[in-house]
């Protein structure tokens, strides 16, 4: 029972999706050892792509997925379904990090977004996904500003978008500490949940071994496959993905490349449509704040608003203890930020709460490579934004182990290692200094000396 803010007395501490979606049929562990053409470690959005796409590519392969628990109950289905029609973490950071194949990193996100369309219709997945835009708003003249440059930014390279201001911005959203905004129409929704379900659905009717409860102990590389030990069974695989997420790596050398960062989120009630109209959140698209400290908040087919963001969390030693994923602290801090930027609902209770972990990178992008002499792939570091980015990252692994070359694998983004964080205690102690610095950039709009020295090597974080 959280004791804090009165409106979360009651709320239940897990994820709201997990109700929206029946449970699926068993997938136990393997009874006995076994040899698959391509094997896939991890059941979130990443692995469940690549295996619904590797069926598509390979009709007659044998495709095994390995899921240490339950497919996507991990960060695919504690997320909020912001499915953005980008791969870079958004066209500021394609710019910043990776200027020379920014106009490519922009294409190919929104290409990915309108292939993601065509795989919803194709694939037949009921997942909820809504492409009703997305309203970004500002709180601070320096925001303000920001949110000028990204309309100028969005422009430049032909993606629709509107600055609102005054009436036209409180037909968006009528917050009191908010007096400018971004609308972007290009951007989805999903249900995290049933994406998961549905693509498992779909898996499995392909065709596809998902064998759940099996974690992967050991990868071992042999001359002519790769070995990966589970507690009841050996799978010999000729190629494999690591879609592993925020979990600790297979492969050591990638366990300095990501941290967990832990965030959270609340859920309201339902809302009656007198309380929508009265916040003037009327329509289907999503909202987030401009602050490096960002909230982002959505509807849900129920008209629920879901709050989430603000804190990031790191645990000394990137531990990732399951007793982390509630903190009843940061629940508190969303409830009274969200009666602040809405007080039209500061009355309205929340009936659920509950934390996931982000596999966060020091670029806050995406990366993925090859080991093993080409016949394993892997992708991590999504960083809070792999909903949409890890259908493309699925494609890029198969493009990888099928030995293609095409502007996936080809992009320095996913084949360029991120910048690797140190040991403790000096990583606690960066990102501790980092954040602040952030939160002050907030307050004031002066940057930090850190993280403009980190900004200069490719290295920062937003929340």
């Amino acid at each position: 029972m959280i004791q804090f803010d009165n409106r979360l007395n009651g709320a239940a501490l897990r994820p709201y999706w997990f109700e929206t979606v029946p449970v699926g049929p068993p997938c136990p562990p393997p009874g006995a050892d076994l040899r698959a053409d391509l094997a896939i470690v991890g059941g979130g959005f990443t692995g469940l792509w690549a295996a619904v796409h590797a069926r598509l590519r390979a009709p007659e392969a044998r495709i095994v997925l390995l899921e240490a628990g339950r497919s996507g109950e991990a960060a695919s289905g504690r997320n909020g379904g912001f499915c953005a029609p980008s791969i870079s973490h958004g066209v500021a950071t394609a710019l910043m990090r990776w200027p020379a194949e920014a106009e490519t990193l922009i294409r190919l996100g929104r290409e990915n977004l309108d292939g993601y369309a065509r795989d919803v219709d194709t694939l037949g997945l009921d997942i909820g996904f809504r492409r009703e835009g997305k309203l970004t708003i500002a709180r601070t003249p320096w925001q303000e500003a920001s949110v000028a440059a990204m309309a100028r930014d969005y422009r430049r390279f032909g993606i629709d978008c509107t600055v609102l201001t005054g009436a036209a911005l409180r037909t968006r959203l009528d917050s009191p500490i908010h007096a400018m905004g971004l609308f972007e129409p290009n951007y989805a929704l999903v249900n995290p949940a049933q994406t998961v379900a549905e693509l498992r659905r779909v898996a499995l009717k392909m065709g596809v071994e998902i064998h759940e409860e099996t974690p992967v102990t050991a990868l071992r590389e042999g001359a002519q496959e790769i070995t990966l030990r589970t507690p009841g069974a050996v799978v010999q695989a000729d190629r494999v993905i690591l879609a592993t997420n925020a979990a600790v790596p297979l492969l050591k050398r990638l366990r300095p490349a990501i941290i967990p960062i832990f965030d959270y989120t609340i859920l309201t009630r339902p809302l009656s449509d007198n309380e929508l109209a009265a916040i003037g959140w009327t329509e289907g698209h999503s909202v987030a704040d401009m602050g490096n400290q960002f909230h982002y908040l959505r509807k849900t087919d129920d008209n629920r608003i879901l709050c989430g963001g603000y804190d990031a969390i790191y645990h000394f030693g990137a531990r990732r203890d399951a007793e982390l994923l509630d903190r009843v602290e940061t629940y508190d801090r969303l409830a009274k930020n969200f009666a602040r930027a809405l007080p039209q609902l500061a009355h309205v209770p929340f009936t659920h709460a509950w934390g996931g972990i982000i596999d966060t990178s020091a670029r806050t992008t995406l990366f993925a490579g090859q080991a093993c002499k080409g016949r394993l792939a892997y992708a991590m570091g999504f960083t809070g934004q792999g909903v949409s980015a890890s259908r493309f990252a699925a494609l890029a692994m198969l493009d990888m182990l099928e030995g293609r070359d095409t502007e996936r694998t080809r992009l320095q983004m996913l084949r360029r290692p991120p910048f690797p964080f140190p040991p403790e205690p000096l990583r606690w102690l960066g990102v501790r200094w980092a954040q602040a610095g952030l939160a002050a950039e907030d307050r004031t709009g002066r940057r930090s000396v850190l993280n403009r020295m980190l900004d200069k090597m490719g290295i920062g974080f937003n929340s």
